[in-house]
């Protein structure tokens, strides 16, 4: 029976929608990080986005902690979203490229569940359709609410430590200077 109450189009599309979902976290884990850039499309925020604030008309800091995070669930396979009491650049940028990685996979889940309209036809496979990509529909929000925070203290962090660097080079040049001095070459 094909149509709107058929229970063998419902399965399928629950085998279809898990094998896709378990496929794309692998293809996720594997893609190497560098090919996701923040500032680049699709990842860079869109104007009306103003930097990540519109996300706090969505109340965002209410509900975005009762969804369920992948690296609580499967901590061996994806870095911690907790951030350690001491910072580097390094780490930031690991997790911008996280949450580019995090959104590019709910995009292709969002995608890919349409796959459902073929395997039940009729209203059935569309109500699965939709409702799977609404369900990928927070966790996209909740990366673009996120990344620009992460860009910031990145910034934060490069222009910190970049500080640090030149402080370093300058005791260099120093000590370096008084050496020379000390072996009768002149500065």
């Amino acid at each position: 029976m094909e149509g709107t109450y058929d229970m063998t189009g419902f399965l399928k599309c629950i085998l279809f929608l898990a094998a896709t979902g378990f496929g794309l976290f692998l293809v996720g884990r594997v893609v190497p990080k560098d090919r996701f850039q923040a500032d680049r499309f699709p990842f860079r925020l869109f104007p009306f986005e103003q930097d990540g604030r519109i996300y706090d008309a969505l109340h965002i800091k209410k509900w975005k902690e009762g969804f369920p995070d992948m690296s609580v669930i499967l901590p061996a396979l994806i870095p911690s979203k907790r951030l350690p009491k001491v910072l580097t650049a390094a780490q930031i940028t690991s997790m911008i490229q996280e949450t580019c990685i995090a959104e590019w996979t709910h995009d292709l889940l969002c995608l890919a569940g349409f796959g459902c309209v073929f395997l039940w036809k009729g209203i059935g496979g569309w109500l699965v359709s939709l409702l799977y990509a609404a369900g990928n529909l927070p966790y996209i929000i909740i990366q673009r609410y996120n990344r620009p925070k992460f860009v910031r203290l990145l910034k934060r962090l490069q222009a910190k430590e970049a500080g640090r660097t030149n402080r370093k080079q300058e005791n260099i040049r120093e000590k370096g200077t008084s050496i020379e001095l000390q072996y009768g070459a002149r500065p």
